[in-house]
């Protein structure tokens, strides 16, 4: 036997009654002084309260090592028999000695067991050293469990709790003076941080807790809404970034995010997940919505909300729009304040650099595609010095989707998300809140607003032109205002809605306000407006000086003298300030319009009236002109229209740079929609261009393609001969069409033999008519091999209603648990991946999860364990993707499934993140494929080995750095089975970029 096992091996039944026949009973009273309780008190063979003779305590360690040594028979002795007494009497001289310490109870247990054994060894002589090597062990570990229960003896007696919450109380009031007196003579800098951040954190409240919705100011309604009711969560989505590379058969693939059904996140939580986040919308998306709302939610976060994740953190507003429209320098963090905040000047010095330095900072960095595309080189080196500067923090950077390349701020960490287009459960939400706050209190007025709320619903939903301009919050407000406007009726395309909603704003708000001003025509207005828009547009902006705006309407109102009636191009300019509500003044003696695409649509107007085709053409592989040209063939007449077509063409014809080619022709195909009436050769020959760039060869010209409109549905090829990755990538491009008319062009691909082809088929479900899609595409996947997504109660419904019992289930959390519990009861999957809480689901749902094979956790928000799935469950596969991993507990009930092969951990943390972890990964005897953080490799013992994994891939949120190749170097001596891991994409850039030979001139 081990001696070293013998503390573990004595039962505590054996130990803990001879330890307390050495103490003394205590009798009536004797706990009750204010005086501390010294252990020689406490024994029970010295002083008053003495009935234990030496002799006595000799039987009883006698006993114990007879005990002990009958303990360990099942194997060797742990010491001879001619022994048995000296180590008794080696430790009975030893505890003997604890009637001679002067020691509290409490200060005995403040020690420890092994600090008192020591003590009361040195105290008796340490007679372990007459003994011999063996005898002396022995002789240790038994004093050492001795110990162990004396102290466990003293903390069960009645006083002692009391005594010890005594003590405690009275050093933690001594502590408290003495550090008040310590602030007083040095009166600490947080103090004065905190009065200034409560101040601070009310005006961001204050300044970033209304919304303003298009249309609403209308009638007596207020002009804003408050934000936490208006606000709506959208979803932001990576799908198609790449991760990393994956062995098919013999060939190598890249790792796409949309491979591993990454779902689409509520954008508001982006930061829970990742540090840094660029994401990405179009004009009207919402993402300066969801930088207010973050704001807010940071400066009013609570422990148990939503977003605590935000709590004690600042947060920083820096619109790009406003930071750069003089061209002045981008701020240091001492003038984050200065052009966003009344505040500013007035932070206590140093305040800003304490908050970065402790992390605390939430950075809010606004429209990137906003800055000249000449000066984002220089921003770019801002943030980078900023984020190296004060690491920790929390970044959030937005532009729209063109601005910047691909994997702009990547070396930086960045994580890239895309604003989603809001969804159809999205548009009804927001229509029915529209609605709600335009409500006036007139019984009359309000019964017919919701009359018009339900007309509206129902056109959304069947009329295909109108669902596909309510995709984000901006034109859908402008539906909203121009639907109760023309009492019902709306126009059906882009331009036609731009246009009617600048007439609603020019002419019909001031007469329904009963406003006394003069009556003025639309055009003249117009004419100014679009001075101004093409100007900034002209130079790259999106505000400019109050001197330049009444420069420019100063010039013009010669030519408009309709407007003289106004007054001088002060008063003109104040009237379309304050009377139009197209424009706004963001700050002191700066002015933009109320949103982008106003600027755009007007700049458009003024480019075609100047006959500026060229002009138009030159810019089409600058994003900030994209919306421009699309306008303007809008609003061009016929002749124009081709002219400006032509000339894109020649344009990308000409261009050397392939991608900005590419670009042209592709913004050529999207502005066919809006060419009402075109030359039929030019529209051929647009189109031949744009063939020229189908079957998209990745992700990224998959949507660039659907961009173009449902006419790309003509172009893309069917899916015959087409291998698995180029018909994934057409399907892709299809789903994004976002029109019902791509329907039965995708109908063909439900039979194609590659599986990520039909769980793409799957994913787009969400953005068609529930149950068209439902009869003509996913009733014809219930292949049994087909994984179906779930994104909606209206998804289950429809699976449900057709009949189908698909065993592989994706289910998403706008899945209500009531129709997730029912799906899952019905089906008894034997493959589910789940992106909520099991904790949320019905007893009976978990009971039918018998059957699982494979499970998957994704960014389940609610905290769950292990054995919530039933132990019968034959899981060979098991995946964790979320933020967080796992506590050891959990993990250790890892191995209730034995036959586990397969465990996916992929979270932005480190875990697994103890040696406990690691060990119990160890267990599973049949896993031999493996995902985890690489930063979870350096928790791992020394010594592991595990040789069954042969498939090893690790994921990282960070690009290739010095601890990389200690990682590297880590995971070939924890996996020798492995020969080639699949690691994160940006290593493996690294790598091969290290590798690869010089250019030889």
């Amino acid at each position: 036997m081990d001696p070293a096992a013998l503390g573990i091996r004595i039962a505590s039944g054996v130990v803990s009654p001879l330890i307390r026949k050495l103490f003394a009973r205590p009798g009536p009273g004797a706990d009750l002084v204010d005086a501390p309780v010294r252990v020689d008190g406490l024994v029970s063979f010295r002083g008053e309260r003495r009935h234990l003779a030496e002799e006595d305590v000799r039987a009883l360690v006698t006993e114990l090592v007879r005990r002990a040594v009958r303990a360990g028979e099942h194997g060797e002795r742990p010491l001879p028999r001619d022994e048995e007494a000296a180590v008794a009497d080696a430790l009975t001289g030893t505890l003997l000695t604890l009637g001679t310490l002067t020691l509290t109870d409490v200060e005995a247990v403040s020690l420890g067991h092994q600090e008192l054994a020591i003590r009361l060894r040195r105290a008796g002589g340490d007679p372990a050293r007459h003994l011999s090597a063996d005898a002396a062990y022995f002789y240790e570990r038994l004093l050492t469990t001795a110990c162990l229960h004396v102290l466990n003896f003293f903390t069960q007696r009645s006083a002692f709790v009391a005594r010890t919450l005594v003590e405690q109380s009275r050093n933690q009031a001594e502590l408290i003076v003495k550090v008040d007196e310590l602030i007083a003579r040095n009166p600490l800098p947080d103090s004065v941080d905190v009065r200034f951040e409560q101040r601070y954190l009310a005006h961001v409240t204050k300044k970033h807790g209304k919304l303003t919705i298009f249309g609403i100011d209308l009638a007596d309604s207020p002009g804003k809404w408050p934000l936490d009711a208006a606000y709506l969560s959208l979803t932001a989505s990576g799908e198609g970034r790449p991760l990393g590379h994956v062995r098919i058969g013999d060939d190598w693939h890249t790792v796409l995010e949309a491979d591993l059904d990454a779902p689409p996140r509520p954008a508001d939580e982006a930061l829970a997940a990742h540090d840094r986040v660029l994401l990405r919308g179009e004009a009207g998306s919402g993402k300066t919505t969801l930088v207010q709302w973050l704001a807010v939610s940071a400066a009013t976060a609570h422990p148990e909300a939503r977003m605590a994740y935000l709590r004690d953190h600042i947060p920083y507003v820096l619109p790009l729009r406003t930071l750069t429209a003089h061209g002045e320098r981008l701020p240091a963090p001492r003038d984050f304040l200065t052009a966003v905040s009344p505040l500013a000047g007035t932070q206590p010095d140093g305040w800003e650099a304490r908050v970065l330095t402790a992390g605390r900072a939430l950075v809010l960095v606004d429209g990137i595609d906003e800055v000249p595309e000449a000066e984002r080189a220089r921003t770019r080196a801002w943030l980078t010095d900023l984020m190296d500067a004060y690491p920790g923090n929390r970044w959030l950077v937005t532009s729209r989707p063109s601005a910047v390349r691909e994997d702009w701020l990547a070396d930086e960490g960045f994580t890239e998300l895309t604003l989603a287009p809001m969804s159809a459960a999205d548009v009804a939400t927001f229509v029915a809140r529209w609605h709600t706050a335009a409500a006036t209190g007139a019984p009359e007025e309000d019964a017919a607003l919701a009359a018009y709320r339900t007309q509206l619903l129902e056109a959304v939903r069947t009329k295909r032109d109108l669902g596909r301009l309510a995709t984000n919050p901006l034109l859908c407000g402008l539906i909203c205002a121009l639907h109760r406007d023309r009492r019902g009726f709306l126009p059906l395309g882009r331009k036609d809605l731009y246009t009617a909603a600048l007439s609603m704003l020019l002419l019909r708000r001031d007469r329904e306000r009963h406003m006394d001003v003069p009556e003025l025509r639309e055009e003249p207005q117009l004419q100014l407006l679009q001075r101004l828009a093409y100007w900034l547009i002209r130079n790259g902006r999106t505000e400019m000086d109050r001197t330049r705006a009444t420069t420019i309407i100063r010039d013009a109102l010669p030519a408009v003298p309709e407007l003289a009636s106004l007054g001088d191009a002060d008063a003109v300019y104040a009237h379309f300030l304050h009377r139009s509500g197209l424009l706004r003044e963001p700050g002191p003696d700066s002015v933009q319009f109320v949103h982008r695409s106003f600027q755009d649509f007007l700049g458009a107007r003024a480019a075609v009236d100047e006959g500026d085709f060229g002009v138009l053409a030159r810019h089409a592989a600058d994003d900030q002109w994209e919306d421009v040209i699309r306008m303007a063939v809008a609003q061009a007449r016929p002749r124009e229209r081709a002219e400006l077509l032509s000339d894109l063409l020649a344009y990308g014809d000409a261009h050397p740079d392939s991608s900005a080619r590419k670009r042209a022709h592709l913004l050529a195909a999207t502005c066919l929609e809006h060419a009402a009436e075109l030359v039929p050769a030019v529209r051929e020959e647009v189109e031949r261009r744009t063939a020229g760039l189908i079957p998209p060869r990745s992700p990224e010209e998959a949507r660039d393609l659907a961009a173009a409109g449902p006419m790309v549905l003509d172009l893309l090829p069917g899916p015959d001969g087409l291998s698995g990755d180029a018909a994934r990538l057409v399907v892709t491009a299809a789903t994004h069409v976002r029109s019902d008319a791509a329907i039965p062009f995708l109908s063909r691909y439900v039979d194609h033999p590659h599986q990520l082809v039909r769980n793409q088929l799957m994913w787009g479900w969400h953005r068609f008519d529930s149950r068209l899609y439902a009869e003509q595409i996913v009733a014809r996947l219930d292949d049994g091999t087909t994984r179906f997504t779930f994104q909606a109660d209206e998804h289950v419904e429809e699976v449900l209603r057709l009949g189908l019992r698909p065993a592989q289930l994706d289910i998403r959390e706008e899945v209500s648990p009531e129709a997730a519990s029912h799906l899952i009861v019905e089906c008894a999957p034997t493959d589910l991946l789940l992106v909520m809480s099991p904790a949320r689901l019905m007893p009976e749902a978990l009971a039918a999860l018998r059957r699982l094979e494979t499970l998957r956790v994704i960014e389940a928000r609610e905290p769950w364990n292990l054995d919530q799935i039933p132990a019968e469950a034959p899981l060979h596969t098991f995946g964790l993707l979320l933020d967080h991993g796992l506590e050891d507990r959990d993990l250790n009930l890892i191995d209730r499934w034995p036959g586990l092969s397969k465990l996916i951990l992929t979270n932005t943390g480190e875990f697994p993140d103890s040696e406990a972890a690691w060990r119990n990964i160890a267990r599973l005897r049949h896993l031999n494929r493996l995902t985890l953080p690489a930063d979870s490799l350096t928790h791992a013992p020394t010594g592991l080995s595990l040789p069954r994994i042969t498939t090893l891939q690790l994921t990282s949120t960070r690009g290739w750095e010095p601890a990389s190749a200690a990682a590297l170097a880590r995971a070939r001596s924890l996996f020798p089975g492995v020969e080639h891991p699949i690691l994160p994409t940006a290593w493996e850039e690294a790598i091969a970029q290290r590798l690869r030979p010089e250019q030889q001139p």
